[in-house]
Formats: structure tokens, sequence, C-alpha cells
């Protein structure tokens, strides 16, 4: 693209959301920003989210559902400019686009078109700005064989750099056998998931401080990664690079229950003999930064090591502004943990 204006004009067809918890840029307020240059060591380096979320409202609409997202047609020009000026602002480079997937009840013939529609789109979005924006794939995961040659589409036509998927496929774990030949394709063709977890309402949950975010999130994610663990995918398939969303949820913050529990009660865990402790398999996962507190990540990064993390600010919820001086600020980092968590694990994950 030649210039800004005709990468907004050409961004239309996908749309980047918004919740009832960030309110909406009225038009023409975002306002360009010198882009913050971030240095680690005196030396100027890339930064890229790898949890920013995105809508495209003309694969919504095939579900008969209306898009949660401001009309694209009337506001995609303005969310668009105001997305790079808080990027510019917080000092990201590039932003990761995903999709959390609503499309897991639809029929397979809908699924499809949902999915080529969706997957065109988000490649047309990152072609019009290579330098600010790359994409995962969508898959239908409800049905294995498609979702497999949509994730080939995807990255072998589209250039998309992997996929999105949901903590769970309609309530099946994503452990179950019947994924296999997913899991297998991923590690074949080498690139990276992006694990978010999905909702699920439950009584408990409902009233004050939105527990169904802040309780089901992190636990959704534990349980998914906690099977994948247990049931022996990550033993299958121990090339995957699984990035998992909120640095992982619970499970990073006691782990070791996992592996001291099939020490005390070893006959409820003899169903799939594990290669190693469940808490060695953290350091072959990838989990996003968003954990909020410098001991937070600090922790996580004690866990998993400083290869594992990359940063994640699940725009344009309004989680943080400050990712980036987040991990900057984190006591004992070296130079060398700060610019893998900022952007050189990313990179790589990418293959960008």
């Amino acid at each position: 693209m030649s210039n800004r204006r005709e990468f907004l004009r050409a961004a239309a067809g996908v749309v980047f959301t918004s919740c009832s918890l960030l309110d909406a840029a009225p038009q023409g307020s975002a306002k360009s920003v010198r882009r913050r240059q971030v240095m680690v060591g005196g030396k100027r380096i890339r930064t890229i989210d790898v949890h920013a979320h995105c809508s495209v409202p003309e694969a919504v609409a095939l579900t008969g559902r209306r898009s949660a997202a401001q009309d694209p047609l009337a506001m995609a020009g303005d969310q668009l400019a105001e997305r790079l000026r808080q990027m510019d602002q917080q000092g990201i480079d590039m932003q990761v686009l995903t999709i959390n997937p609503y499309w897991y009840g639809v029929e397979r013939d809908v699924a499809a078109k949902l999915i080529k529609v969706q997957n065109e789109k988000l490649a047309e979005m990152c072609a019009a700005n290579k330098e600010r924006f790359t994409a995962l794939a969508t898959v239908a995961l409800q049905f294995p064989d498609l979702a497999v040659e949509q994730l080939v589409e995807g990255v072998k036509k589209l250039g998309l750099r992997g996929a999105s998927l949901g903590g769970n496929v309609n309530g099946e774990e994503l452990s179950a056998r019947k994924f296999d030949p997913f899991w297998a394709k991923v590690e074949e063709l080498g690139v990276l998931l992006f694990l978010h977890p999905q909702p699920d309402p439950q009584k408990r949950l409902e009233g004050n401080g939105l527990l169904n975010n802040v309780i089901n999130n992190p636990l959704e994610t534990t349980i998914a990664l906690s099977h994948l663990i247990f049931e022996g995918t990550l033993d299958r398939y121990p090339g995957l690079k699984l990035c998992s969303a909120h640095g992982g949820g619970f499970l990073p913050s006691y782990a070791d229950r996992s592996d001291h529990g099939c020490i005390t009660f070893p006959q409820q865990c003899n169903k799939e003999p594990l290669k190693k402790h469940p808490t060695e398999y953290l350091r072959q996962l990838y989990f996003d930064s968003l954990v909020f507190t410098p001991e937070a990540l600090r922790h996580l990064v004690a866990v998993a090591g400083p290869g594992q993390i990359v940063m994640g600010t699940d725009y344009p919820y309004p989680w943080t502004s400050t990712s980036v001086d987040h991990i900057l600020a984190t006591p004992g980092l070296t130079d060398a943990n700060r610019r893998a968590l900022l952007g050189e694990t990313a990179a790589k994950l990418l293959g960008i």
C-alpha cells in the first residue's frame, strides 16, 4: 500500500472487535502519534503482540448472527486508525491477529464457507501492511478432516502463520484422539497454534466480579492444557508449537500439584503413562505475558523458561496498555530475556 489512507480502505472487510468494557473511539478521534522506539541494551528491537483480536462481519453473518462489532462500513477506517495509534503509543510494532471460535456449532457446509471468507479477509488485511500485522488461520475443528484442509490452505496458499483455536470443541477436550490428525498436520507444518479459552457460562460464575471471565478463562485454559499433558497429546506430538493466552491460566502458578497428584495417587495416572513429569511439559509450551504484575511474570519465566514467553495484550480489551513496560520492568530478566519476550521468540515461532 502506498499510503495509510489506502491501507485503511483495504482493511474494510475486517473489524477490530471491541467489548462492553471498552468505549469505542468516536469518529475522527484517532490522531497519529510517533511510534515509540523500544530499546533494550541500547539497541532498537521489534516488538510483537501475539494476542490481538479482530472479527470478519461477512463470516459472522453466515451463522445468521450480526457482528457484535460496530458497522465495518461506517467504522472500519477509524477503528483501524485508532488501533495503529495505540500500537504506536505503546511501542508495539506488529500484532498477530486472531479470532476466537464462534463457529464450532455450525454445520459443515456453513463452516467451510465461513472459514474460507474469514481466512481470506485475514490474509488481505495482512497483505495490506506486512510490517504491522500478521494473522493465524481459523479452522472448523469440530470437523477434524476439514480443519486439516483449512490449515493447509491458510498456511500454504494464504500465507497465514498458523492457527487459533478454542480450549474445547463443543465441550469435547482437545486431547480427544479424533483431533490427532489435526495435531499431526500442525506438527508437520511447524506452525504456531494459539489457544484461547471459550466462554462457559455457569450459574456459580454469575453475579458480581466478572467471574465468568476472571475465573472461567484461566480455568478453561488450565483444563485444556492439563488434558493435553495427561492424555498424552504432547507426548505423541512433541514438536507442537502451542501458545496459550493469559499466561497459561492457573496451571503455571500451581503446576507442582500436577506432579504430586500422580505420586500420591498413582492408580489415577496409569491410563496414559507420561514420558516425563507433568511440570516438564511447561517447558515445551508457550505462554503470553498477560499476567499483570512483575512477580507473576517473573514466576512464569522461572517455571516455563524465558524462551517460552511471548508478549500479549488481549487488544482491544482494556486489560493493559503497558505490556512493553511490564516486560522491561520485571526484575531478574537479562537483556537477552527481554528481547526474547518482546519479540524475538514470537518472530521465530511465526517464521518472520
